[in-house]
């Protein structure tokens, strides 16, 4: 059977929002309601860990490849520093993920590396370098 959830998500947010300010939780689709709230806060780790991925791929192009630093590049590993600051103080509880965050990012980072600089996945280290801390923090300076 087919709900207003699966037909009409939009619909569905607004409906059960106006039945949540009115009281009505037994009318609620609970279940999916729960469903979704899980949903949101998974994407927001997802985020952390995607955005990390890419911040850890610039390190590891930095590291690996000094011929091509430039200051465009360190833009970008400025930039992804600032958007995982801004995502960590929206959501505070995304610290207790960090570390785990930066484990679940680095294996994919290796290999987005390793298409960026042409160099064999093995060059890079088997476990990442560096801490969340360090990622976040380490000196990244042009020639």
């Amino acid at each position: 059977m087919s709900t207003l959830h699966d037909t009409d998500f939009h619909a569905w947010t607004a409906e059960q929002a106006e039945l949540l300010r009115a009281g009505k939780l037994a009318e609620a689709d609970i279940v999916n309601i729960i469903e979704e709230l899980e949903d949101m806060g998974s994407s927001e780790r997802s985020q952390l860990t995607n955005r990390l991925g890419v911040l850890l791929t610039h390190l590891l192009t930095w590291a690996y490849q000094p011929e091509r630093r430039s200051r465009i590049w360190r833009a970008t590993v400025d930039e992804q520093r600032v958007r995982i600051a801004r995502l960590i103080l929206k959501n505070p509880s995304l610290k207790s993920y960090q570390a785990e965050a930066v484990e679940d990012a680095y294996a994919g980072a290796i290999y987005a590396a390793e298409r960026e600089t042409g160099l064999d996945s093995d060059v890079f280290p088997r476990d990442c370098p560096w801490t969340f801390d360090e990622a976040m923090t380490l000196p990244v300076q042009t020639p």
